[in-house]
């Protein structure tokens, strides 16, 4: 019986979730997956709740959410993939001591598409004792069009993902100010499923977390490239060169987990960000969102790499 694994939008800072597929770990590990795009980021929990489909990768920030509207939808993530932020402020101008406490002199552009990275950003200015709404902020344009934006020089600077980021920089009209994955652990992309789904079909949920975990040592263990060469079916669009870049910056900035525990602290800072941005009110416990039984299991039956 194939397991439907929903995709909930194309990004690059999802690679190894492209290389688990890619490279046929779920097949190694007897799991058939299909990979199936979700036609809407917000309804894709609801789509596991109703059995449309078994497993899909996201935020905590959906668990969350979800937990604070149904707080018993016994929705929980079991193999987190992306540990930290994958996005960037990118400005015209170079600034190497670039402090948070920088922003409320710019006039900067947030991410619209979805909600995680304003989110995180306005915590990292509360926590530097700003307020949020004293940033000139353009909130309601896309990436694309926000890179246009900086181009043009009527932005101060942006906030983006790869490729976008590493384009801005390599034709020197770009340069990076903050990679939000200094800020350390706040989960970012996780398998997630129901509870009900971990109890029924605990030898799909096992190989599939052991096939995220062989996918996570084989690209620790690989070079960019080679790493680029693996998904690049999944951004035809993109010049082999830059998706290696984009690949090894993330690398570097310690993006990708080692192992699929999704961990405490990671989780609490999300779910920091998401009570002072407003989007969940209640906010709910680790134990409640993360179910870290499979990866545990993963990790001590130490698959080799694919």
């Amino acid at each position: 019986m194939a397991i439907t694994l929903f995709e909930n939008f194309r990004a690059l800072f999802y690679t190894p979730f492209y290389a688990s597929v890619a490279l046929d770990a779920y097949g190694a590990e007897g799991v058939e997956v299909r990979l199936e795009l979700s036609s809407n980021p917000e309804t894709t929990a609801n789509a596991l709740l109703t059995g449309e489909a078994d497993v899909s990768w996201g935020g905590p920030m959906r668990i969350l959410h979800t937990h604070d509207e149904d707080p018993d939808c016994g929705l929980v993530g079991f193999a987190e993939v992306v540990t930290r932020d994958p996005f960037f402020l990118i400005g015209r101008e170079p600034r190497p001591d670039f402090a948070m406490t920088d922003l409320p002199q710019c006039r900067i552009a947030t991410v619209s598409e979805v909600p995680t990275p304003w989110l995180c950003l306005q915590d990292d200015l509360r926590r530097a004792g700003l307020d949020p709404e004293t940033v000139e902020r353009v909130p309601h344009r896309s990436m694309a069009e926000n890179e246009a934006a900086l181009r043009d020089g009527s932005i101060d600077a942006i906030q983006v993902f790869q490729p976008f980021a590493e384009h801005l920089i390599r034709d020197g009209v770009g340069h990076i100010w903050y990679a939000a994955a200094n800020r350390g652990p706040c989960s970012y992309t996780t398998l997630y499923t129901t509870r009900a789904t971990l109890q029924t079909k605990p030898d799909i949920i096992d190989g599939m977390t052991r096939a995220i975990y062989r996918t996570q040592k084989w690209l620790h263990a690989n070079p960019s490239d080679t790493v680029a060469a693996c998904v690049a079916d999944y951004f035809p669009d993109l010049d082999p060169d830059v998706l290696s870049a984009c690949i090894e910056r993330y690398k570097a900035l310690g993006l990708y987990g080692a192992n699929p525990i999704l961990p405490r602290d990671g989780f609490e800072r999300l779910r920091d960000a998401c009570l002072s941005g407003g989007l969940i009110q209640r906010g709910a416990g680790y134990e409640d969102c993360v179910d870290t039984s499979a990866a545990e299991k993963a990790i001590a039956a130490n698959p080799p790499p694919m």
